[in-house]
């Protein structure tokens, strides 16, 4: 049976303590290394060699806030760099953007405190190179990739209404609903060279080549407003 030299970092002593105490009973993990401070794992990591009673660590458990501070997701990358260890990430809370910054750091693994019964075999999997993303830490990335895209988009559609006149915003609209270059300069009482122009104004800032591809990009990110329906007028609060 392998041995696997096991860190942690932790910096709540009662349930470190508790947790070397729980980890030594597993005949192939050796914690060879339990501190909650961070200049003494550097010193540890900082090294050129191991020895006998101070190995390498094969896997990591790091608690991503130490001492208040979200510490943990800088040593978490200097572990991984250093000494080439793998990385599991240990949290009571539930913050999606430090998890994200954790695996960004080297992270293979997340584990909630409340979990650490399947710690043992998160570890075996970590030093075997296996280590599947738990389905807690995968559901995690998964919100804070959704929460990232939502705001990628906000900032998008920010930038499009920042570049587009209100008036280009109603050309665009009539080119959505079908309208001729010719129809909407009757519409708007001006000539179809002023038509256009403000089309060819609107192409060069959002760096489409139609007409038609611009109304479908301004339609997508919604800032048309909403068609009257039939029979009632359009309510100017909707």
């Amino acid at each position: 049976m392998q041995t696997v030299n096991v860190w942690i970092v932790e910096d709540d002593e009662d349930w470190r303590r508790g947790l070397v105490s729980y980890l030594s009973e597993e005949p192939d993990l050796r914690v060879t290394l339990a501190s909650g401070d961070p200049a003494r794992v550097r010193d540890a990591l900082g090294r050129t060699e191991e020895t006998e009673d101070a190995p390498w660590p094969d896997v990591v458990l790091m608690d991503i806030m130490l001492h208040g501070v979200p510490e943990g997701v800088a040593l978490a990358e200097e572990a991984a760099v250093a000494a080439g260890a793998r990385v599991i990430m240990l949290t009571s809370m539930e913050e999606k953007d430090l998890i994200l910054r954790s695996f960004q750091a080297g992270a293979i693994d997340y584990q909630l405190k409340s979990d650490f019964e399947g710690l043992p075999d998160a570890i075996r999997a970590a030093a075997r190179r296996e280590a599947p993303i738990s389905p807690a830490a995968a559901e995690r990335m998964r919100e804070e990739f959704r929460r990232l895209k939502a705001l990628e988009r906000e900032f998008e559609v920010k930038k499009v209404q920042d570049l587009i006149t209100p008036a280009e915003l109603q050309l665009l609209e009539m080119v959505d609903r079908g309208y001729s270059q010719s129809q909407i300069a009757d519409k708007q009482f001006i000539s179809i060279r002023t038509v256009k122009n403000h089309i060819n104004h609107i192409l060069r800032k959002l760096g489409v080549p139609g007409s038609k591809e611009a109304a479908k990009q301004v339609r997508e990110m919604g800032l048309f407003k909403p068609k009257e329906e039939p029979g009632r007028p359009l309510d100017p609060g909707e």
